[in-house]
């Protein structure tokens, strides 16, 4: 096996909303898990000026700027970890709040979370333990003993919040990227390769966690708050009453800065040695840490794994440039961009804008207003390049380059017409009034979508012919991804078909060469080779007329769709010929005559 060589390392990190934040020397990387499953990265370079300013490097000191550093930095990593579950736009008070103070709405956020951290903490850490050891007989409120017991008495109120804390599901799923974080950091300085199962074999408790730092303050503190408290009555000065208490209070909250300076010196020295001896004064943190700390789940070790890779490489490349999170807003905020530039466009922005955001985000629109639905940056990019097309006049299909045709996908662009929902009930009176073993001959498929409905529907052996070669290639790729079997021929109508069928369906150019020009922007972004019917729109159904019944086998049936006004026309010309019987007219849903069927004599 193997040997693995041991790390070390001086990165260290916390977990965050649905993530975990890792800092290295010159560099801090955090990574979010988002709604979508996406590992969101946002990285910071790190000031050097503290590194650079001797006094702040002295011992002790450096203990008091790293403790008041990581409290605004952590903050202010949590605050950015919540902007990705929600809305990015900014509002009306994020606004008012740049405008009055002059600093921007996520700073102005973070000082007043930091503010509000800081309060619960005295309260509940030095205040409440105070007030509750004061209830208590004691001869001297600045003995050691009382100092003992108030100690006991904080570490009690710690160790009941964390348990308390714990029961809520969110936090729990904290404590386990906490885990995520732990073990990450210790797969690397056991100096394995950084994968999940590697990850997940490593302890999830650490030497310089947040945690076993808490607990060296608070233990640290009796000491200190103690010694304090009594050379200041050797000066003379009195604690009772409640100026005392008060007092007391503030010699504590004066004394917590050189208390987390001295407890960040032990915590950097006891993580330097394995020694059995002092694993004595390690294990209350240690053991506190399996309360803060759950086992994770594989992709919250993916993304743990995620931000220490990256905090390594912007260490070792101070060239790596620092990036922000990839997130821009909700379904439902990038639906009000949508809609706003189909607006302006005076397009149908509510329907239109709902089926470019389902299509760029790949949802349902039930899901539209789902705000923790989180965008990417190139759904965004997607849904905002289908706006503005759509915003041309381009119609939905043509930008999607499919579109639905009785339950199956067709590929369409500029070189075919976009499959009508009429068009189905052609297809579905064709499958109702025949046997699946009969022939069929798709004319002027363009699309192919009558030809492979007709096939998938009912099994028939199906011909398509189109004059195009780019409506031809398009159709066959149609076929092949919906698994149809349609034979496809390049031909001018019946140009160069050789044999005879039980069908023939054709839907045919059939606008009048003079309507083109009126016909709506969208309709006259179809190809013209598959709207012009020539001066009467009747052209290509006198062709039909005249050449059909030679490939339509004995009692064969022809099939048309006609256009508005034109199905009494169509029936008038084949019932003036001696190859038909009695053409039929079908009327769609709608009422309006759009079919004409024809049977060979």
């Amino acid at each position: 096996m193997k040997n693995c060589k041991q790390k070390t390392t001086s990165i260290g990190g916390q977990a965050v909303i649905e993530g975990v934040m890792m800092r290295g020397r010159t560099a801090m990387a955090t990574a979010v898990r988002a709604e979508n499953g996406q590992i969101l990265l946002e990285t910071n370079r790190i000031s050097q000026k503290t590194s650079k300013n001797k006094f702040l490097k002295l011992p002790i000191v450096r203990g008091v700027v790293a403790f008041f550093s990581s409290l605004v930095l952590g903050t202010k990593t949590l605050t950015r970890s919540a902007s990705v579950f929600g809305e990015e736009e900014t509002s009306k008070f994020d606004k008012f709040v740049e405008k009055k103070t002059g600093i921007s709405a996520t700073d102005f956020a973070v000082f007043i979370a930091v503010a509000l951290g800081l309060v619960l903490s005295l309260f509940l850490f030095f205040f409440l333990p105070q007030f509750i050891a004061d209830l208590l007989p004691f001869e001297s409120n600045v003995s050691l003993g009382y100092f003992l017991v108030e100690g006991l008495i904080r570490i009690v109120i710690f160790v009941l919040y964390i348990l308390l804390t714990s029961l809520i599901k969110d936090v729990r799923r904290t404590y386990m990227y906490h885990g995520a974080e732990h073990k990450t950091i210790s797969c690397y300085e056991s100096g394995k390769e950084l994968t999940v199962e590697n990850v997940k074999t490593c302890s999830r408790v650490h030497d310089r966690c947040g945690t076993t730092f808490t607990f060296l303050v608070m233990i640290i503190s009796i000491l200190v708050f103690s010694i304090a408290n009594v050379f200041l009555q050797q000066l003379g000065v009195t604690f009772t009453g409640l100026t005392g208490k008060l007092l007391r209070f503030l010699v504590k909250l004066l004394l917590l800065p050189f208390v987390s300076g001295i407890s960040y010196e032990i915590l950097k020295l006891l993580a330097k040695t394995k020694s059995k001896f002092v694993i004595i004064f390690k294990a209350p943190g240690l053991l506190l840490q399996r309360i803060t700390t759950r086992e994770p789940s594989d992709d919250m070790i993916e993304v743990a794994i995620t931000a220490f890779n990256k905090v390594l490489k912007m260490d070792e490349n101070q060239e790596i440039a620092p990036v922000k999170f990839n997130v821009f807003g909700s379904a439902s905020t990038l639906l009000a961009k949508v809609t706003s530039i189909l607006k302006s466009a005076k397009i149908d922005e509510l329907v239109d804008g709902e089926w470019i955001v389902c299509r760029a985000l790949n949802i349902k629109r039930s899901q539209l207003n789902d705000k923790s639905r989180l965008v990417s940056e190139e759904e965004c990019k997607t849904a905002i390049e289908y706006a503005l097309e759509r915003a041309k006049g381009t119609p939905l299909a043509y930008i999607f380059k499919d579109a639905d045709f009785y339950g199956f996908k067709i590929n369409v662009d500029k070189s075919v017409l976009i499959p009508r929902p009429e068009t189905e009930e052609l297809c579905a009176l064709i499958v109702k009034e025949n046997d699946a073993n009969n022939t069929v001959l798709d004319m002027c498929t363009g699309s192919g979508a009558i030809a492979i409905a007709l096939n998938k529907l009912k099994g028939f052996n199906v011909t398509a012919v189109d004059v195009s070669e780019d409506a031809i290639n398009l159709a066959k790729t149609s076929a092949v991804q919906n698994n149809a079997s349609v034979t496809f021929i390049l031909s001018n109508m019946f140009e160069n078909v050789t044999d005879r069928y039980n069908i023939i369906v054709s839907n045919p150019p059939y606008i009048k060469t003079s309507d083109l020009s009126s016909l709506q922007q969208e309709v006259k972004k179809e190809p013209v080779l598959a709207l012009d019917g020539g001066e009467s729109g009747l052209d290509f159904y006198n062709i039909l007329c005249d050449n059909a019944c030679k490939y339509l086998l004995d009692g064969g049936a022809l099939y048309m769709e006609c256009g508005i006004g034109q199905a009494q026309d169509v029936k008038n010309m084949f019932d003036a010929s001696n190859n038909y019987l009695e053409a039929q007219i079908f009327s769609d849903i709608n009422g309006v005559e759009r079919i004409v069927k024809v049977v060979k004599k």
